[in-house]
Parts: structure tokens; C-alpha cells; sequence
């Protein structure tokens, strides 16, 4: 193996050799890499940190020719996440040469984490769909917008710069259309409100964020209607027209109606009507991304992408209707 040295730090580049042509770029590299354990290398190919002729191979058992220009960069990975993400796959709701849209599984991050491991929608992305456009980052490809770790349910990724930088004019000018499903403890006052209360990051806390003085913190505005009312319980259509951390969450909680689940804006207090350890477990936030309206943003055809509540929802709500029926 003859290595160069490369202008970039911790970054490598070799050759791959005639003798290895048909093997898998994990076992290649393996080999050409001594020291080196296959783990660690599939995790860096895993996080788009190896590159074949330029390109991001679609998977670690991309087959080498032999002859291709190859780079590694040297980073710091999470090994764990290799075996997490071996066998899952992005749930597509639509693919074109532009865009890809999916509905998330609660539990995935949209993108890696220095403290958060697992398979990422970013990752499992360039693993399906090859080198993606990441403006907001090397480790955000095709990422224009987020879901919180915990929220399933619709969201866009950008394949092409075009698409990301129309898709980012529209999240910016708040064309985008986002409404959520969220099942909440206690009763909503009014059938529909706006929630208008600008956001801070929590001092306390800084993985949090909460509602700041008067004339404070980054706008935010919210907008619920009450889509149905259980005894101690609401499921409510919300619909941010702001793209604040955690909003939704924080905004409901502050009204008096934290979403079921949301270990971390809990109630505080107890609430009038807890929900009984008999129910569905659910693990997470209920909150779910329920349909995503945009432009096309190569076409500027109006596109509509809806998923439904995931089983675990689902059987939550089944539960709390027969256990919870409105008096």
C-alpha cells in the first residue's frame, strides 16, 4: 500500500490493489489497513468517512474492482452503531432523483451525535442513496430539517444541492406546512389557540429549552386544534409555524398539557388524572409527524406526504378511548 501524504489532516489515501478486485470495501480495507479493526472500519464507512473514486460506497459490502482512488478519514466513531444499523432500513414514503421522503421510527436520530448512538436517518441515507448534499455539516447529509430522536412520522431529505437549497427557502420563508399528532394529558380550555411564546435555551439544563421572558428568547408560534377529548387525556393536530428545538413540547407543556410520555418536560406535579400502569408502554414522546405539505423544489409541484400514528400510538390511543371515554 503506498500512501500519500494528504493536505487535509487524519485523512488517508491509497489505491486499491488489482488482487483485491471482487472483495467486499470492508475486508479491503481491513487488510490494507493493519491495526485497523473491521468494526472501526465499517463504522467509518458507515458514517460516510470513506470514500471510493469520490463517492460514498452504498454500503460496507460495496464490491472493489481494484484501481480505485481511496480516502479515509481518520474520526472518531461510534462502534456500537455498526451493529445497531446493519439490518435496518429508511421506511420511504417517496423517491425521485431529488428528494427522499420517509417516515421515521421513533428512536432513530436524524443524524449522529457525539453522546447518542444508533442508526441515524442521515447514515442509513448515504448507505441507500450514496453521496448526499450536506451544507449544514459533514455529518448532516441530505439533512434540511430534524425530528427529535423520540418523534416519529414524515420527513424530507434533500439528494441534490438544487433540492436542498429550495427545500431550505421554503423552511426558512415558513411555507412548509408540518402537523403533528400529539396525545396530551389534561383538557385543552379552548377547541383551537395559538401558542406564541418565545424559546431560550434552559440555563440549568442546556439540552432543554424553555418558554423566555416576555420579549426574550427566539420567537416561536405554535398553532393546536383539538382533534379529540378523552376523560384526563386530548389528542390534539398541532402545527408549528416556527422550527424551534423541541417546540411543540415545550409549548404544550407550558399551557398545562405535556405530551404523554415526554420524560422531559414532565408535568409538575401530580396530575389529575395519571395514566395507569395498565396502559400500552410507549417509551417516547406521543408525538407524531403526521403530514408534511412543501413545493417541490426542482418542479414546484405541491407535494402532500402523510403517514399514520406508528403501532405504538396507535395501541395507546386504542387503549385510552376504551378506558378514558369522554363523560
Amino acid at each position: 500500500m503506498s500512501l500519500s501524504d494528504p493536505p487535509e489532516p487524519n485523512v488517508l489515501r491509497f489505491e486499491v490493489p488489482p488482487e483485491h478486485q471482487g472483495a467486499r470495501l470492508d475486508r479491503c480495507l481491513a487488510d490494507l489497513m493493519p491495526g485497523v479493526s473491521r468494526t472501526r472500519i465499517q463504522a467509518w464507512i458507515g458514517a460516510g468517512a470513506v470514500r471510493l473514486d469520490g463517492q460514498l460506497p452504498a454500503k460496507v459490502g460495496t464490491a472493489v474492482r481494484g484501481g480505485e482512488q481511496v480516502e479515509v478519514e481518520i474520526r472518531e466513531v461510534d462502534e456500537r452503531r455498526v451493529e445497531d444499523s446493519a439490518s435496518v432500513e429508511l421506511p420511504k414514503l417517496f423517491v425521485d432523483e431529488h428528494l427522499i421522503v420517509i417516515d421515521k421510527p421513533a428512536g432513530m436520530l436524524a443524524h449522529p451525535t457525539p453522546t447518542l448512538r444508533g442508526a441515524t436517518v442521515s447514515e442509513l441515507a448515504v448507505r441507500e442513496f450514496g453521496d448526499l448534499p450536506s451544507p449544514q455539516g459533514r455529518d448532516r447529509p441530505g439533512i434540511v430539517h430534524r425530528l427529535d430522536a423520540g418523534t416519529s412520522g414524515v420527513m424530507v431529505l434533500a439528494r441534490t444541492e438544487e433540492a436542498f437549497e429550495g427545500l431550505l427557502r421554503q423552511f426558512r420563508a415558513r411555507t412548509v406546512v408540518k402537523t403533528y399528532t400529539a396525545i396530551v394529558h389534561n383538557a385543552p380550555r379552548f377547541d383551537s389557540d395559538w401558542i406564541e411564546s418565545g424559546l431560550e435555551r434552559n440555563p440549568k439544563a442546556p439540552q432543554k429549552r424553555r418558554v423566555a421572558a416576555e420579549g426574550e428568547g427566539r420567537s416561536a408560534a405554535t398553532f393546536y386544534r383539538v382533534s379529540e377529548r378523552l376523560r384526563g387525556f386530548a389528542v390534539l393536530d398541532c402545527q408549528p409555524k416556527t422550527g424551534r428545538t423541541h417546540q411543540i413540547r415545550v409549548h404544550l407543556h407550558h399551557i398545562g398539557l405535556p405530551i404523554v410520555g415526554d420524560r422531559m418536560y414532565k408535568h409538575h406535579g401530580p396530575l389529575r388524572v395519571p395514566l395507569s400502569k395498565s396502559a400500552p408502554a410507549l417509551g417516547r414522546q406521543a408525538l407524531h409527524a403526521a403530514r408534511l405539505e412543501f413545493a417541490h423544489p426542482v418542479s414546484d409541484e405541491p407535494l402532500v406526504f402523510e403517514a399514520p400514528l406508528h403501532a405504538d400510538m396507535a395501541d395507546l390511543l386504542a387503549w385510552l378511548r376504551a378506558e378514558h371515554a369522554a363523560v
